[in-house]
């Protein structure tokens, strides 16, 4: 069977029609050879409990989301995204950690991908981060003291927009002041 062997890969996501089960090796922040072995072994099992992979949508692949941004210095852009995040530091990473990661595991990881020479374009893309009303003024106070920049708070207490070093953003949104019509 299973049992301890799924300790520090395993993780549980309960909800009312679906129960997620994940692997990835904690101490490595990856999924390896072994993840895949226990996914097939929790799989073979499924039946014996009156249970079914994905009846609707059928297998899930096995797959990491990770969410990457160009930078020319990571180690200043790094500390906002962990700040407005509400992210940590990759736990497995020898060195100067070049992600962050959710400390509960339900977001994707973002890493810093290191730029030879700046980008001329615009962002093409941004980030929104939803967080209870009363916690939208600590997030972007922690993320300004870790080198962001308040770009507009025109929409604010809808959201606020900010930016790190680089100028990628990300709005800090809350459910207060949104249209409900």
């Amino acid at each position: 069977m299973i049992g301890d062997e799924a300790d520090d890969h395993l993780r549980i996501d309960v909800r009312p029609d679906l129960v997620s089960l994940t692997l990835q090796t904690a101490a490595v922040a990856n999924v390896t050879r072994r993840d895949v072995q226990l996914a097939h072994a929790i799989t073979e099992v499924l039946p014996e409990f009156g249970l079914q992979n994905s009846p609707v949508a059928g297998p899930r692949p096995n797959q990491v989301l990770e969410l990457a941004i160009d930078t020319m210095d990571m180690s200043v852009i790094r500390p906002f995204w962990r700040a407005v995040l509400g992210y940590g530091d990759e736990p497995a990473y020898a060195g100067e950690p070049n992600s962050v990661v959710d400390p509960r595991g339900q977001g994707p990881s973002i890493w810093f991908q290191q730029l030879d020479e700046p980008r001329t374009q615009r962002n093409r893309i941004h980030f929104d981060v939803t967080v209870a009303h009363d916690e939208a003024a600590p997030r972007i106070e922690a993320a300004i003291a870790a080198g962001g920049t308040l770009l507009s708070d025109a929409a604010a207490p809808s959201f606020w927009i900010l930016g790190d070093a680089d100028g990628n953003e990300i709005c800090v949104c809350t459910w207060q002041g949104r249209d409900r019509a």
